[in-house]
């Protein structure tokens, strides 16, 4: 076909992360679902809702706080993974948007370089300013998936 690539890629990075973290979403968000309490899923079946509907419109809503928290830890992991990232892209500095080329992440730049930066550099300070800018995208993304979360907590409580 033409295309050309690396054998350590984006992509072999996407199914390593999806394989390191798919069991921690699923495991939490189980947990979501199953505390939903058995009588409310009883009530909606006695109404006369087929299982399907009582499955997307009250289990999957009643849960669906802890399916969200469950996601934002997943993606949380993916995001401040280094090692897996480093060893599944190569350690390529230079970056594109071909998922068939190599990459490399904030968080796994600043476990590669600093060891090496001399203290009170440029290169050193640069470094620690990607550590701050990285705690401060996540401090954002978190701050707000929580507030998120709130809010679905308050419209689909039981009451």
């Amino acid at each position: 076909l033409g295309i050309t690539y690396d054998q350590r890629n984006a992509l072999v990075v996407g199914i390593a992360m999806g394989f390191a973290v798919i069991p921690n979403i699923y495991s939490i968000a189980e947990d979501a679902v199953f505390s939903v309490p058995r009588g409310l899923t009883l009530g909606s079946l006695a109404l006369g809702a087929t299982p399907w509907q009582t499955l997307t419109r009250v289990v999957i809503l009643t849960a669906s706080p802890g399916i969200f928290s469950a996601l934002m830890i997943g993606m949380g992991r993916a995001v401040g993974e280094t090692m897996i990232v480093l060893m599944a892209t190569g350690n390529t500095p230079i970056m594109d948007f071909n998922i068939f080329s190599g990459m490399r992440t904030l968080s796994a730049n600043i476990a590669v370089e600093l060891p090496e930066a001399p203290h009170h550099g440029t290169l050193y300070r640069t470094l620690f300013l990607g550590a701050m800018v990285l705690f401060m995208l996540t401090f954002f993304i978190n701050t707000f998936a929580e507030i998120l979360r709130q809010r679905l907590r308050e419209r689909y409580k039981l009451t």
